[in-house]
């Protein structure tokens, strides 16, 4: 049997990495494809890589996505099977400072991708997208076929365009496209952004932590491991084009004009962010000297996330604890950081 081939962006990125790895252990041959920008630590990313590069199965590329030309050349070399597009400009709050970067890299960099997988005839594009398009709907938990046209920041803005345009493309060129949501991802080799990360690193050092709206908030938090395992059964989850728009069950999100799906991939358990708070306290043993705030410009009291459909087509459903997913990431902070 011919290896099967997947191109992954941001390998170097928390989610990448995780995934690179699980795909490798199960003996796809992967090729990434990074920008390695100083949004946060570079020597982490470089250290998540060097751990892939371990895997003679394993290379990778440095470069922007919005380099049209030089992704087109890692592109054509390679001839994936499959496309998995993770990287991006992340982070809600940073998307208030530097807007711009957010349309570089997620509006014109994701069309370029697209470009790719149309022109190599790729067997499935899938590409992640996030909670945040779900903006200020309040009808929860979150349904993949519920409407979602109020974004409130634009890294969500972003990132439903680029919803839109994957279903342009699947209609246009019948492109097999996933479109996954994420839900507050959590777990080893995390950014430093992330409120864990923000948190444990705070806490070790005696500095107080910021709790947004007072403590009064929610997040599906899922576990890094749970999260790959899902987009490794969606791969070969291949969306069809439905003969007639009566073939697609009301519980599908399938798009009854192209081979075109979204799935939520979440914990399904909303978690309190004070209870979130308290697990890192007991996993430190140690108390957290807490910063109360008012809600932060368009930040959401809530998500959660309904993953019926995920289960539906995998046979999965993520389901780690967050006391132990907080667990796991606090012994690879210390061994880590050394800390």
């Amino acid at each position: 049997m011919t290896q099967q081939k997947v191109l992954v962006t941001g390998t170097a990125g928390f989610i990448g990495f995780h995934l690179a790895r699980l795909l490798l252990a199960e003996g796809f041959q992967v090729r990434g494809y990074d920008g390695m920008t100083d949004y946060y630590d570079v020597a982490l990313k470089q250290h998540r890589h060097s751990i892939l590069l371990e895997n003679p199965n394993f290379s990778a590329t440095e470069g922007m996505l919005e380099d049209q030309a030089k992704f087109d050349a890692f592109a054509d070399e390679f001839q994936p099977d499959v496309i998995v597009h993770l990287a991006a400009q992340a982070g809600v709050r940073y998307s208030l400072e530097n807007p711009r970067a957010y349309l570089d890299s997620n509006v014109i960099g994701t069309f370029n991708v697209m470009e790719a997988a149309r022109r190599l005839k790729v067997k499935h594009l899938l590409m992640a997208s996030t909670s945040s398009v779900y903006g200020s709907n309040d009808e929860m938990p979150f349904v993949e076929t519920e409407k979602a046209d109020a974004q409130l920041t634009i890294y969500a803005a972003t990132k439903k365009a680029n919803e839109s345009m994957g279903h342009s493309y699947a209609h246009l060129w019948n492109l097999p496209t996933t479109m996954f949501r994420f839900f507050t991802v959590y777990g080893p080799w995390g950014r430093p952004d992330l409120a864990l990360y923000k948190f444990v690193d705070a806490i070790l050092e005696n500095r107080p932590i910021d709790i947004y709206n007072h403590g009064d908030m929610y997040r599906d938090f899922t576990y890094v491991d749970d999260l790959v395992r899902a987009i490794r059964l969606l791969i070969d989850t291949v969306p069809e084009r439905p003969a007639n728009r009566n073939d697609v069950p009301e519980w599908d999100s399938l798009s009854a004009a192209a081979p075109f799906r979204i799935v939520n991939i979440g914990n399904s358990d909303k978690v309190r962010l004070l209870d979130f708070v308290e697990a890192i306290e007991v996993s430190l043993g140690k108390k957290a000297k807490r910063n109360y705030m008012e809600m932060q410009k368009g930040d959401v009291p809530a998500t959660w996330a309904n993953a019926d459909l995920l289960h539906k087509l995998t046979g999965y459903r993520p389901q780690t604890d967050f006391r132990d997913g907080i667990e796991r990431f606090v012994t690879w902070y210390r061994d880590y950081t050394k800390k």
